[in-house]
């Protein structure tokens, strides 16, 4: 009985170590340093931005998707960025982030379903952001903790993950993608000189 009690806890030992050692919270600002493209808030997001993404359950099955239209402003060092979300199941949400630039590579972020003040890291073509969020009441109304990742890419595309835990527990995982929005086009009618000055322009889809 002793042994297998001292294997038992010698198993979940190992799973803690694997865990803490191996798992995604476990990645630093640091592991990413010298990296690039280098992330820049007020570049970066800044402006129109298009985002689509999926949320995982604790189960790790999705459980559900959105789009999303963001708005980036900076005066300074204070930035910032509306969120407009729809989701596949019809809900819609807005969320408004107050950023703002500390001393070196950090920043402060603040939103009004956020607990206190966010905190984040710029690294490379990394920033990392931990907050804790309250979910509506529709949700749960649960206080989750996030750790959120952003990577940027050469494309500047950004690739979102975060990871929602309670008590520890992760419970929801989001990933998604954030690209600046492309001017629109307009297209045409060929008339005199090639060109119909009578048409309204059209939206190239």
């Amino acid at each position: 009985m002793t042994f297998l009690l001292i294997a038992a806890l010698a198993v979940l030992a190992l799973i803690a170590v694997k865990t803490c050692l191996l798992s995604f919270r476990a990645q630093s600002p640091s592991d990413y340093a010298g990296t690039g493209p280098d992330f820049s808030l007020k570049d970066n997001l800044n402006g129109e931005i298009l985002s689509e993404g999926l949320i995982y359950g604790p189960t790790g099955k999705m459980s559900n998707s959105f789009v999303a239209r963001m708005i980036g402003e900076w005066t300074g060092n204070s930035g910032t960025l509306t969120e407009y979300f729809t989701y596949s199941n019809g809900k819609q949400m807005t969320r408004k982030w107050y950023l703002t630039m500390g001393t070196g590579n950090s920043f402060a972020a603040t939103a009004e379903d956020i607990v206190g003040e966010g905190r984040g890291v710029i690294s490379g073509a990394t920033v990392k952001l931990t907050y804790r969020i309250v979910l509506p009441e529709d949700a749960g109304g649960h206080t989750l903790d996030v750790t959120d990742w952003m990577y940027l890419t050469e494309s500047g595309a950004i690739m979102n993950r975060s990871e929602m835990r309670k008590f520890g527990l992760k419970v929801a995982e989001l990933v998604a993608t954030m690209r600046p929005a492309q001017p629109e086009k307009t297209a045409h009618v060929p008339g005199a000189n090639g060109h119909d000055r009578t048409a309204d322009p059209r939206a190239l889809q």
